[in-house]
């Protein structure tokens, strides 16, 4: 007969043997405990369904007592996991996880399902809920007990955990953000105080004497500490990063009212610092810059946009960063690409000390002109550990910078440059020929500009891309969200560039672009955009196994020779996937049409019914690819002020979403009536079928079938594919005239290989609602 006490025992002896417990470093307690939190939390957790219920082990850990364990055991394997997960009493997972859901509500729980009686045919299933959570996932795909240390490690390590712990820093970054507001702290001044601070705190006197102190004694202390701590930094500009901090000794609020500097301190120590030390070469500080630039209109003038810390560590994967590798930032901000590329290089060294502190010293070349900044990026790197000395202050095209990079020889390159902003600024493109211009031959270099870069087919634009492709080879652009820099509130659409440097782009290379729109990450309220359902480890491996093969699949990747005059973006080139389109989107554009009928007469009587009993079948496998200029008469538009309108009865359309495109019922009046109108900026790729004449305006293009005129049945097929090419547009990528005659749209043909319009027609006829049409 199965004896779960021998379950138990193996347990039990196996934690007991671990070091953490030798140490007295953890508490493991045996289906009871003496913290009043989690007995309280287990009031009603029994297996029966009511009172108080215990697992067979709980295990807290000392120095992280958010973290908790729970066991519980099995003997007959057969007991391990039931299929309904509800049989809390009889199986071990079903009653771990039912214990978890409960203490979850305060704590981070690891929960851990063991049966078998002999040390070798135990089965272990291990589970992470985090607290508020309501939902437990696996963790750890080992089947069998690991040591208690390893259990810690993996906790930390997890990406869930991570994203959580990285959304509670960014709410936290609001709420310092307002308290320094309150205390008249500069923006510029915010994340000089947080770095001070955070290297204040490496310092055991200072951490064991600063509660003590008054406010001017305080002030004055930390920035002694940060002297002597910076003065060991081997930097020509030294002196004048310490003295970027001077101001909270002469701070009217800081220097002088009690406990204000020292609640900060301690905070920034709870909150900042141990974030830090868990996770480790992380841009911390960047993160904080960003929020603090959200009210700083100076800087944003300046075209700061800080990169997202999953885009630095995307570069580093594009770059395939080792240990060897050099890496240039010659617009380098916060240090967010370096203290990244620093993680990835630190990996690669496998534990090799003596690598890790030449990569630090000697592999890591970042340049940043302004001194506010440039005295962060020092701070940062120093919090990090070294990689500090080779920081050089001043502008990427000063010739006595360029000199000093040269030395380095750096074999990658990251850049995110100054977005320009005003006409006399400096263009985006010059940075990335800068950037490559500083790289060894063959050196890949990896950039991410505003998606207008990508477009230039004249001017200036057009030379600076000629010129990068006149001496350096185009690998790869990534069209990236729409909403990336939404934390740094800023709505600019951009592109990652990867160019190899000082290799002529050949003739006839193809190029590989890729749709990289949707990286998993939400806005969330007080957060920003953040990634809450954990999708992006998935999505960036996706991503990258299809850039490194060079695999081209349908709506996200293709590869494409282009010169200069051609766009440089995966939209212009990759295949519409219609294999997606099914009956319910045709329906759903006849309602809409059918919704503003409605609205504009009131008196339309609406059926589901279909204008045939057909059934046909939507198959595009045969369709055949058209170019838009051999099926349809495209005309721009024609503009008409808003003083110019005169009233009437003629629909006005521009570049609206809604009410089928129509802005305003005016007098004016000058299209013919069954047309296509398709917005070109606004709300771009936006069609509507006009089924009277119409005034469509210079935000809009209008569509004529050459060979026929349309009915609403033809009109509303088209609508419906037309549609499927919204994703080719977006700021920067307007829907002109002339962009539009160079696209293709996948049609059923006849045996004679012509655009079957009977098909259409017949088709829209068989659908629900088509009566009323």
């Amino acid at each position: 007969m199965a004896n779960e006490s021998i379950t138990d025992d193996l347990i039990r002896d196996f934690f007991q043997t671990n070091n953490l417990y030798e140490e007295n470093k953890v508490i493991i307690e045996k289906q009871s405990t003496k913290t009043k939190k989690i007995d309280k939390l287990l009031i009603n957790a029994s297996k029966n369904g009511a009172g108080k219920g215990y697992p067979d082990f709980i295990i807290q850990y000392k120095e992280n007592p958010n973290f908790i364990i729970v066991i519980e055991s099995k003997a007959d394997t057969r007991k391990h996991q039931s299929d309904s997960l509800d049989k809390y009493k009889d199986y071990a997972v079903d009653g771990v996880l039912l214990y978890s859901s409960f203490l979850s509500k305060e704590y981070d729980v690891l929960a851990i399902a063991v049966s078998g009686e002999g040390k070798e045919q135990l089965k272990v299933s291990h589970f992470l809920q985090l607290k508020n959570t309501k939902e437990a996932h696996d963790i750890f795909k080992d089947d069998k007990l690991l040591n208690l240390s390893d259990y810690e490690k993996g906790y930390q390590t997890d990406e869930r955990k991570f994203t959580q712990d990285f959304q509670e820093l960014l709410k936290y970054s609001k709420t310092l953000n307002d308290k320094l507001h309150t205390l008249k702290v500069k923006e510029s001044e915010r994340s000089l105080l947080i770095s001070g601070t955070l290297i204040a705190l490496t310092d055991k006197a200072f951490c064991t004497s600063y509660k003590l102190k008054n406010p001017k004694s305080l002030a004055k202390s930390l920035i002694v500490t940060l002297e002597e701590k910076l003065m060991n930094v081997q930097n020509e500009h030294i002196k004048d990063i310490i003295s970027s901090y001077t101001f909270i000794t002469t701070h009217t609020i800081l220097s002088t009212q009690e406990n204000e500097l020292r609640d900060i301190i301690d905070e920034i120590d709870e909150k900042i610092n141990n974030f830090i030390k868990t996770y480790k070469y992380f841009d911390t500080l960047g993160q904080f810059y960003i929020e603090f630039l959200r009210y700083a209109n100076n800087d944003k003038g300046l075209g700061i946009v800080l990169t997202p810390p999953h885009i630095t560590e995307l570069f580093c994967e594009i770059a395939n960063i080792n240990k060897d590798s050099i890496v240039l930032d010659t617009c380098t901000g916060t240090g967010g690409f370096l203290i990244t590329a620093m993680r990835q290089m630190i990996i690669d060294a496998g534990g090799n000390e003596k690598k890790e502190l030449a990569i630090k010293s000697e592999q890591l070349v970042g340049i940043e002109i302004q001194h506010d900044i440039f005295s962060l990026v020092c701070s940062n790197m120093y919090i990090h550990g070294d990689g500090r000395s080779n920081l050089l202050k001043g502008g990427c095209f000063d010739e006595i910078v360029k000199q000093e990079v040269a030395s380095y020889k750096p074999n990658v390159g990251f850049l995110n440059p100054p977005y320009k902003s005003n006409k006399d600024d400096i263009e985006e493109l010059e940075f990335i020929l800068n950037n490559l211009e500083q790289l060894e031959k063959g050196s890949l270099c990896v950039a991410i500009v505003p998606m207008r870069c990508a477009m230039y087919n004249k001017g200036v634009g057009l030379e600076l891309k000629s010129k990068l492709l006149k001496n350096h080879t185009l690998e790869a652009v990534f069209s990236m969200p729409d909403e990336l820099f939404h934390n740094s509130n800023v709505a600019v659409v951009t592109a990652i560039m990867v160019f190899r440097a000082k290799e002529k782009h050949p003739i006839n290379y193809k190029t590989y672009f890729g749709y990289w729109k949707d990286d998993g990450f939400i806005k969330i309220k007080n957060i920003g955009r953040t990634d809450f359902y954990n999708k992006w480890e998935m999505t960036k491996t996706y991503w990258l196994e299809n850039y490194r093969n060079k695999d081209e699949h349908i709506g996200h990747s293709v590869k494409k020779s282009v010169t200069p005059k051609d766009e440089w973006c995966s939209e212009a080139y990759i295949d519409t996937d219609y294999s997606i389109l099914s009956n319910g989107d045709f329906i759903k554009n006849i309602k809409q049409y059918l919704t503003y009928l409605f609205n504009r007469s009131n008196n339309v009587s609406l059926s589901i019914k279909s204008k045939d009993n057909n059934t046909i079948e939507l198959n595009t496998k045969n369709w055949k690819n058209f170019k838009y200029t051999d099926i349809f008469k495209i005309i721009k538009g024609k503009r008409l002020t808003k003083k110019d309108q005169s009233n009437g009865n003629y629909p006005y359309v521009s570049s609206s979403s809604l009410n089928n495109g129509i802005d305003n019922i005016i007098g004016n009046g000058y299209t013919d009536e069954n047309c296509l109108t398709f917005a070109c900026y606004g709300s771009i790729g936006e069609v509507f079928y006009q089924d009277e004449q119409v005034w469509v305006s210079d935000n809009a293009n209008v569509f004529y079938l050459k060979d026929r005129e349309l009915n609403p049945y033809i009109a509303l097929f088209l609508v419906t594919l037309l549609r499927l090419e919204q994703f080719r547009f977006s700021y920067g990528m307007t829907g002109k005239k002339e962009r539009l005659e160079t696209f293709e749209i996948k049609l059923p043909t006849d045996n004679e290989g012509n655009p079957d319009w009977n098909f259409m027609e017949t088709y829209i006829k068989s659908l629900p609602y088509s009566n009323n049409l």
